[in-house]
C-alpha cells in the first residue's frame, strides 16, 4: 500500500520503482520505472531511475512491485449537483471520488439546480473546482434553457467559459426541428452534442425494462424502443449536418446495431457505457431493491452481452460511471418514488476487473475506454505513460481482494447496489500535474493546488 507518512514534505522528485506500466497510446506493457519531476514525467522505462535519484533526500520512492500503473482516467457522465443539491454530493466530495477511482478528469453534466445553461454557472463550476484542487473537472453545457427542449442555449458562451460539449442529459431532445438546429450550431463551436435517447412519449410512468421481470413485480416497463427510436432520428440528423454526436448511457442491443451501422459508413458518431449495464440485468431489481432504479433501466441479459461485446470491440468508445449521488431521503421510499441513479466514481477498477479477469474486456481495450477513447470525444489531450507527458497515472493493486462497503466511499452518498460485494483490484494511489492527490491510506484529496 502507498504510504506518504514517510515521504518528504514537498517531493520534488517522486520515483515509481518495478511497476507494470500498460497505456496502449503508447504501445507499452512492461515492468517500468516512472520519474516525476516538474509535474511531468521526467523518464520511464526499465531501470530508468538512477542511483543518484534514488539516493536523493529530495525524492518519494514508491515501491512498485506487484502494481500497475495506468493513464488516470476521464469520465464523460458525471453529477456533482453543486450548485443546489450540495447534501447529495458537492465539487469537492466530488472530486474527492473521482481521485480514490482514478480519474484525473471529470465531465459534469448540466442538470443542476439552477441548470448550467449559461456563461456565470459554467464558470463557477470551473472556479469552484480550481480552488478545490484534485482532478480537473470540464463542465456539460445544456443544449436547451432549462433542459425544456425548446429554446437553444449560448453556447458560444458556454464553450468560451469551458463546457466541453452539451447535453440535455436526463432529458431527451424530442423534437427532431431542436435537435437538427441543436446539432448544427454545436459544430459551429466545435462541441459534440450528448444525448439521453429516451422517447418519453414511450416511458412515461415507466419504472424499470420492459420484460417479465417488470410483469413479475406489477412495476410499468421502459421499453427499448425508447431508446432506439431516438438513436436512429439522431444518427440520420448527424449524417446530415456532419455534427459530432455522443450516445449517453446506451442500453439496447437495437441502439448498438444501429451505431455500429453508423460507423461503417464513416459517421463522427459515439458512445459510452456504465458498469452498471455492462454487469447487472432487469433481474437485480428483484424485491423492489430502488438502488438498482437507473435511467435508462437495467436491461436484460441479451442487452448486456452486446453491451460488452460492443464495448471490447470498439463499436462502444468509452466506459462513463453516470455517477449520480442520491441521500438515503431519495432511496429509502417506495420504488415508483425513487430517484433514478448509482454512484460509480470509486467503482469501476474493482468492477470492471471482473470483466477483465473473465476474459470478456481486454485490459487494453478497459485502459483505452476510460483514456485515449472519451479524451477524444470532447478534444482533450489524453493522459499517456510517455516521457515529457504530464504526469497524470494511477496505480492499481489489481489483486487486492476487499469488499465494497459504506466506509470505503469517500462520497456523500453511498447509492449503489454493489455494497457488499467481493471484488478484486484496487486504486491505490492517484496523481494528478505531478502531485498525489489520492492514496488508498489516506483516503482523502491531498493537494488543492491548481
Amino acid at each position: 500500500m502507498v504510504d506518504l507518512r514517510r515521504a518528504p514534505k514537498t517531493p520534488q522528485l517522486i520515483i515509481v520503482t518495478g511497476v507494470r506500466a500498460i497505456d496502449p497510446s503508447a504501445s507499452l506493457d512492461a515492468v517500468v520505472d516512472i520519474v516525476v519531476e516538474d509535474g511531468r514525467i521526467a523518464c520511464i522505462g526499465p531501470a530508468a531511475a538512477t542511483a543518484e535519484q534514488l539516493a536523493s533526500e529530495r525524492a518519494l520512492i514508491v515501491d512498485g512491485r506487484n502494481l500497475w500503473a495506468f493513464p488516470a482516467f476521464l469520465d464523460l457522465h458525471a453529477h456533482f449537483r453543486e450548485p443546489g443539491q450540495e447534501y447529495k454530493e458537492d465539487i469537492r466530495s466530488g472530486l474527492m471520488a473521482a481521485a480514490a477511482g482514478g480519474f484525473a478528469h471529470v465531465c459534469a453534466m448540466p442538470n443542476t439546480k439552477p441548470v448550467n445553461d449559461t456563461r456565470s454557472i459554467t464558470e463557477m463550476m470551473v472556479a469552484r473546482a480550481r480552488e478545490v484542487g484534485g482532478p480537473e473537472l470540464h463542465p456539460i453545457g445544456a443544449i436547451t434553457r432549462g433542459l425544456r427542449g425548446e429554446e437553444l442555449t449560448e453556447m458560444a458562451d458556454l464553450r468560451e467559459a469551458g463546457a466541453v460539449a452539451v447535453s440535455d442529459d436526463g432529458h431527451c431532445v424530442t423534437s427532431s426541428a431542436v435537435m437538427r438546429r441543436a446539432l448544427e450550431y454545436a459544430r459551429t463551436f466545435g462541441l459534440p452534442v450528448i444525448q439521453h435517447c429516451e422517447d418519453h412519449a414511450l416511458t412515461g410512468g415507466a419504472q424499470m425494462h420492459e420484460g417479465r421481470t417488470a410483469t413479475k413485480l406489477g412495476l410499468r416497463g421502459w421499453p427499448r424502443e425508447a431508446e432506439d427510436i431516438i438513436v436512429a432520428r439522431d444518427l440520420i440528423l448527424a449524417e446530415s449536418t456532419g455534427a459530432a454526436y455522443h450516445i449517453a448511457h446506451i442500453s439496447t442491443s437495437g441502439a448498438i446495431r444501429l451505431l455500429r451501422e453508423a460507423k461503417s459508413r464513416g459517421l463522427a458518431v459515439t458512445a459510452e457505457v456504465t458498469p452498471h449495464h455492462l454487469l447487472l440485468t432487469d433481474e437485480a431489481v428483484v424485491g423492489y431493491r430502488t438502488h438498482c432504479k437507473v435511467n435508462p433501466p437495467l436491461r436484460d441479459a441479451t442487452d448486456v452481452i452486446a453491451c460488452r461485446a460492443a464495448l471490447a470491440d470498439g463499436t462502444i468508445d468509452a466506459i462513463a460511471t453516470d455517477h449520480a449521488p442520491h441521500s438515503s431521503l431519495e432511496k429509502d421510499c417506495e420504488f415508483q418514488e425513487a430517484s433514478p441513479g448509482i454512484v460509480g466514481l470509486e467503482l469501476v477498477v474493482p468492477l470492471m476487473f471482473e470483466l477483465v479477469s473473465s476474459g470478456a474486456l481486454p485490459l487494453a481495450r478497459f485502459v483505452d475506454a476510460l483514456t485515449r477513447a472519451p479524451a477524444r470525444i470532447i478534444g482533450l489531450e489524453p493522459t499517456t505513460l510517455r516521457a515529457g507527458a504530464r504526469a497524470d497515472f494511477i496505480l492499481v493493486h489489481p489483486e487486492r481482494e476487499h469488499i465494497l462497503t459504506r466506509a470505503s466511499l469517500v462520497g456523500k452518498s453511498h447509492n449503489t447496489p454493489f455494497l457488499g460485494r467481493k471484488c478484486h483490484g484496487q486504486v491505490e494511489m492517484t496523481m494528478v500535474r505531478g502531485a498525489i492527490v489520492y492514496t488508498l491510506a489516506s483516503s482523502e484529496l491531498q493537494g488543492t493546488s491548481p
